[in-house]
């Protein structure tokens, strides 16, 4: 999902902690270790890391600027490979055909059959290309406030993963509850009835 998307998805959330100073080389030394790597030529299925946001297909943290006045503008990028069950049962056919043809026999064992298959899904993702998903994000640090252009659940969970272990910084989802109890200043009282409130159902 995109910033400049004609429709958009948002998850907000409040950003925990200050990077050390100079934030701004700070940030770029974080997005630099943690940028996306390609996996085009790697029999890995799946890599998630950040992104230029003008550039997602070029994360090029040197000549794509992040910093937009008191935002940092940069994108998540989820790469998978995925592999067809269906192709993966064809090629297993056809090498067990060959080595049975290769060995005169009419079997083989689960082991072997076991090890065809790994062989042959390296070899399948080896070849197939990964489909990139791209996700923008927006980090006002200033207010310690981030937007997330993505309401999946999958893509949630990648980005809160990785922007902790880039910045050693937690994201807090903002939600009714923890919006409330994040800004009205609730007593310890007014916290355990919050906890114990329930949404109400607004469809019948």
């Amino acid at each position: 999902m995109g910033l400049l998307s004609s429709t958009v998805s948002i998850t907000r959330y409040r950003v925990e902690g200050r990077l050390e100073e100079p934030v701004p080389e700070t940030m770029a030394k974080c997005l630099k270790k943690n940028a996306i790597p390609d996996i085009d030529d790697d029999v890995s299925d799946k890599t998630v890391g950040w992104t230029s946001f003008d550039k997602p297909f070029n994360p090029d943290f040197e000549s794509s600027s992040f910093l937009i006045g008191t935002y940092f503008v940069f994108s998540l990028r989820i790469d998978k490979k995925t592999v067809p069950p269906s192709l993966i049962k064809k090629h297993c056919a056809m090498e067990t055909a060959r080595r049975l043809a290769a060995t005169g026999r009419k079997y083989l064992s689960r082991d072997e059959k076991r090890m065809i298959k790994e062989h042959v899904t390296s070899v399948l993702t080896l070849r197939i290309p990964a489909t990139p998903s791209v996700y923008d994000l927006i980090w006002n640090y200033e207010e310690s406030v981030l937007w997330f252009f993505s309401t999946l659940k999958s893509a949630n969970d990648e980005l809160e993963t990785l922007f902790f272990r880039s910045f050693q910084l937690p994201l807090i989802r903002l939600f009714p509850y923890t919006t409330a109890d994040l800004v009205m200043g609730l007593s310890d009282t007014q916290r355990d009835i919050l906890v114990k409130l329930s949404a109400t159902d607004f469809t019948e």
